[in-house]
């Protein structure tokens, strides 16, 4: 199991970190930005070379992020520039603060925007030549004492929608339940071929995955036995799969969106906040199953990845974005003085959340 947690880790990691970089390079590139250097991870180098445009990639033994180093830059975080009176004619022409404001958000913007592309190709590409297997959401049993059988849930049921949603599948009911804790929902199910009305408010509870994983979750007490000849695979065409990419990688987003709000109004606890060492046991347990199962994965980390990043906290991308936007309002940027403030802050704020998830990691491995 450790040789497919380090493999699967490092496979994850690099699809991810990667795709981020190569977004902000293309872009810079594409913007007439110098680019010294572009890293997958951090810290002395493991190898690397120097292309025609006098960019070093290169490949680092810490393998927790990456980044895109520009001409300008006084670090790999962008958290400081050169000024620009210390630059040559031709090096502020390539420089980054040089260009304007749309490609200076566009090159910040395109980091998190490769996640989204990459993690929809993904999904795109096992949806059109894998398939997607699923099976009808159908009642089987019914949990004693759960939300399902005070809503009065019988098994035999099938749900047909959800809040007026059309339900397709058992995943599509289980995605809806699981950002919705204590929230009412309207089931309409068909009984014995009349229409049924009925509204549950799903429960948090704690559940455990095929690996034993522990984790905390809205649930229904909605059972699915399904026989192998109730499932069904289909393969899509192009354009369907890509549709289907799109709207896995957006419920992946409303899901954390719908986390997040749970978190701050106390209706779900923050201790499902992983960090580096879940993203390592997981991405072990998957690869265990084999490179399909890995692949999903990696799309998942990526938009989540593309998502965590878009938080307007200096430090990340989407706190880049919140400087540009007062920038545009203001019709000139923030001082350097308030600039080093903010970063400073998010840097606090960001290794404040990276000691909270890697002790909710830690409690999760002692404890689960």
């Amino acid at each position: 199991m450790f040789l497919y947690t380090v493999v699967g880790f490092l496979f994850v990691l690099t699809v991810v970190v990667f795709f981020h970089e190569l977004g902000h390079f293309l872009v810079a590139r594409w913007c007439g930005v110098a680019i010294k250097t572009f890293s997958i991870g951090f810290g002395p180098e493991i190898f690397g070379f120097t292309d025609r445009h006098g960019t070093r990639w290169r490949l680092a033994w810490i393998p927790l992020g990456g980044y895109v180093k520009f001409i300008d830059d006084e670090n790999a975080a962008s958290a400081g520039q050169r000024p620009l009176e210390t630059l040559s004619p031709e090096e502020r022409k390539r420089s980054f603060q040089g260009k304007p404001l749309w490609a200076r958000s566009a090159i910040v913007a395109a980091g998190p925007i490769a996640n989204f592309i990459l993690a929809v190709l993904i999904f795109a590409f096992l949806a059109g030549f894998f398939g997607e297997q699923s099976t009808a959401a159908k009642v089987d049993a019914v949990t004693p004492g759960s939300a399902a059988e005070r809503a009065g849930f019988q098994p035999g049921d099938l749900v047909l929608s959800i809040d007026g949603r059309p339900i397709a599948n058992f995943g599509e009911m289980q995605e809806i339940v699981s950002v919705s804790p204590g929230i009412t929902l309207t089931f309409v199910v068909d009984r014995n071929g009349q229409r049924v009305e009925l509204k549950a408010i799903p429960e948090v509870k704690e559940v455990a995955d095929a690996f034993g994983n522990k984790f905390r979750m809205p649930q229904l007490g909605i059972q699915r036995n399904a026989t192998p000849t109730e499932w069904t695979m289909e393969r899509h065409d192009p354009i369907t799969a890509l549709g289907i990419g799109v709207q896995q990688s957006y419920r992946i987003i409303e899901r954390s969106v719908a986390y997040l709000v749970n978190v701050v109004g106390g209706k779900e606890p923050a201790d499902q906040l992983g960090g580096p060492i879940r993203i390592a046991q997981i991405s072990g347990q998957v690869a265990s199953l084999g490179f399909i199962p890995l692949l999903n994965l990696a799309a998942v980390i990526s938009v989540s990845i593309g998502f965590l990043n878009l938080f307007p906290i200096p430090m990340l991308d989407g706190g880049h974005l919140l400087y540009y936007a007062i920038e545009a309002v203001r019709g000139r940027p923030l001082s350097e003085r308030s600039q080093e403030i903010g970063f400073r802050i998010g840097l606090a704020l960001v290794l404040v959340l990276l000691l909270f998830a890697t002790r909710n990691d830690l409690m999760h491995l002692l404890f689960s």
